[in-house]
């Protein structure tokens, strides 16, 4: 995969950003997604979807933080469950997805799955 200088320097700019959130937690679908995050440089709490049993399971654990940042993957399954936790949250708490977007730009929708961002992390280090 062809990588630039620019997108290297975004890519830092954007783990960054996500570790300097107070009140929010990051969400994924599962451990992969984490692992990537935490190799590329990220801190922060990461609640990985797959472990709540379940839509409702998941909504109702997670409406206690003041605000999630879903990253969800871009395939249809993760347009649907980003669709499903907007629908089952939108009035419990804030939903951010900024940062989705922001990762869809900088890749220039290179990355459809969270867990690719760890071909970054060459690059980074």
């Amino acid at each position: 995969m062809q990588v630039t200088e620019q997108e290297i320097e975004e890519i830092r700019d954007f783990i960054h950003q996500l570790n300097s959130i107070q009140e929010g937690i990051v969400v994924v679908e599962g451990q992969r997604d984490t692992i990537a995050l935490r190799k590329l440089g990220f801190s922060g709490k990461v609640l990985e979807f797959h472990k709540f049993g379940g839509m409702v399971n998941f909504a109702d654990s997670v409406a206690k933080y003041k605000k999630l940042i879903i990253l969800f993957d871009r395939d249809k399954k993760g347009r649907h469950l980003t669709g499903k936790a907007i629908q089952l949250l939108q009035r419990r708490t804030k939903i951010d997805l900024s940062f989705k977007r922001k990762l869809r730009i900088i890749t220039k929708g290179k990355i459809m799955f969270t867990e690719q961002l760890v071909c970054y992390e060459s690059y980074l280090f």
